[in-house]
Parts: structure tokens; sequence; C-alpha cells
């Protein structure tokens, strides 16, 4: 269990841990050194998710939370772990992992994202010392890490849900704590934007595994690209090169890893494009220019195959602005 530590000679009794903690660790007390004046305190310590939601809206930064890392293991040690991919599989992964390198130019690895199932075996990746949210993940992976995490190590409870692993906390799903945020201007609205988004049923996933494409360590369900607005044009024209169709996004700013890179593309077979959101912006280092795609597996030879083809002439044309007039 996560340590909430608040340094009372810091707390001025403002309230925001309170109001903000989307599982309700917090409450007011009475300070028994000035009459009338209260304090943060955490009455249901245990209840803490590690989310960091406190810290960071914290005004004086009197709050910590301190995790032990044997909290995050999950594995029985007598369990065996999955078998590794096979040989042909990974070659082919790393085989698309080149193409979308090399041709779109990309700075960040594409990232293999598995949902494991409720009772299938875990595969032999590390699990993360302190808790992260998936979006913090997958900025791990597109630099080159694996990490599996199982629902003890995800940190947002709103993700965490999502994506089956858990269930939804109340203040949550009463819209309740976007109000806090400022995010939606009624709480209709909130438990509209609630409503509406796609959710896998409580506790139906094990864990979620993150890894470079590369390097692959499960057959993934989804591939993420994260990338300018320029290289995600090309994947969407590398879709369509055979079929020439269009296509229509799902987005909202609300949720954007764990449902329109991720959750979206899973259950409907479809890839999508996010804009981000407000909570993977504000807690990974994600650039301003920069996009996420969710692409299905089942998608990704015909989209390799488009791309190659594009790789040809059309993306070499477009960037080296042949129809640019001189002048201008």
């Amino acid at each position: 269990m996560p340590e909430v530590q608040i340094d009372q000679s810091r707390c001025i009794g403002c309230g925001y841990c309170v109001d903000f903690c989307p599982v309700e660790v917090f409450d007011l007390v009475p300070d028994d050194r000035s009459a009338g004046a209260k304090k943060a305190q955490a009455t249901r310590e245990e209840a803490c998710w590690a989310c960091d939601t406190c810290v960071g809206q914290c005004p004086t930064n009197a709050i910590r939370i301190v995790e032990s890392a044997e909290e995050t293991q999950s594995r029985d040690r007598d369990e065996p772990c999955a078998p590794p991919l096979p040989l042909e599989e990974h070659e082919l992964y790393t085989e698309w992992h080149r193409v979308l390198m090399d041709i779109l130019r990309l700075r960040w690895n594409p990232v293999a994202i598995s949902l494991i199932p409720k009772g299938q075996p875990l595969p032999d990746v590390a699990q993360p010392r302190v808790k992260l949210r998936h979006c913090q993940a997958l900025m791990s992976a597109r630099r080159g890490k694996s990490i599996l995490m199982p629902a003890q190590c995800h940190a947002c409870p709103d993700g965490t849900h999502i994506l089956g692993l858990t269930e939804i906390p109340p203040k949550l799903a009463s819209g309740e704590i976007y109000l806090q945020f400022k995010k939606l201007a009624t709480i209709d609205a909130a438990k509209q934007m609630v409503a509406e988004r796609p959710r896998l049923p409580n506790r139906s996933i094990r864990a979620t595994l993150v890894s470079p494409l590369q390097e692959a360590q499960r057959t993934p369900d989804v591939i993420a690209v994260i990338a300018q607005p320029e290289q995600l044009m090309w994947l969407c024209m590398s879709s369509s090169f055979y079929s020439g169709k269009r296509f229509n996004f799902q987005v909202s700013g609300y949720n954007a890893q764990c449902v329109e890179t991720t959750l979206i593309p899973y259950t409907t077979g479809k890839f999508n494009i996010s804009l981000g959101c407000y909570g993977c912006r504000a807690s990974s280092d994600i650039g301003d220019d920069l996009m996420f795609m969710g692409i299905p597996k089942a998608q990704m030879p015909e989209l390799i195959m488009g791309l190659k083809q594009l790789g040809k002439k059309a993306i070499h044309d477009s960037r080296n602005k042949v129809y640019l007039p001189p002048n201008l």
C-alpha cells in the first residue's frame, strides 16, 4: 500500500486534496494546534492509488506519495511465464518497425500494446518499480522499455477501469471529479462523457503490456504510433492505398491513450487517431507537436504494403515540395 505523507507544517487546510482525490483518501480534520483550523489527513490511506493527483494539486507541496517496489509485483513465484514469441513472428514485427521508422522517419519507436485477459500467463517482463499511468508506460515504451502492468501497477483509476483491470471508483463514475478539474461545464455533461466512452468488463483484463514493436514480448493487440500530423497522414493514406476509403475517428480530448489509442482499435478492429488528452499531456513529456494513432494488428499487413508503395514516390515528392511555386 502506498504511504501518504503530509507535511503538516506546509498544509494550509485548503481542501484541494479532498476535492481532487478520485478515490477519496483525504478528509479535513481539526488542527489541535490552532482553534478552528483544519488540516488534511489521509483517513483512508488504504484506498490510495498513487495517482499523484493530490501531489499535483496541492498549492504548498505538502503531500508526498511513497511506494514500495514489492507492492507492484503480482506473479506468483511458482507460476510459469508465457512462452516467448516464435522467431518468425518476432521477425515480422521487426520488419514492420523498420518500414515505419525508415519511410516515415519516425523519431520514436512504434509501441506494441497487449491486453492480457484474466487467466492467461504473464510474460517474463519487468514490472515498474512505481505505479505508472497507461500513457506514461506508452511514453517509456516508445523510448525502448518493455513494461508489464497488472492492476496494482496502474496509477490512474480512470484508465485502469476503462481497460478492464478494475471497477470504477464512485467519484469517477458520477463525473464529479471532472467538474473539480474544470474540464466540463455541468455534472450532466460529465455523466454524458463517462457514459459515451467505451470500456471493457470489470476485471476481464489481468495486465497490460507495452513494448517497442521490434521487441514485442507477446502478440500485440494494437500498435501505437506517436508521431507528427504529417507522418500520421501517410499512415491514413497507407491504410486506404488499396481501397480509397475515407475514415471517421473518435476523439474527445478525454482518456486519449486508454480509450482512443488503445481501446477503440481493440474493440472495433479499426485504427483511430487521437489528439491526446489533459491527463496524458499533463503527466508525460509528450511534445505539443505530436499526435497518436492506434492500429489493430490485423490491419498492419495492408498498411505496411501501402506505406512501401507511397514511399517509392509520393512521400518523397510531398516532402520535397515539388509543387511549391518558386516565388511563394
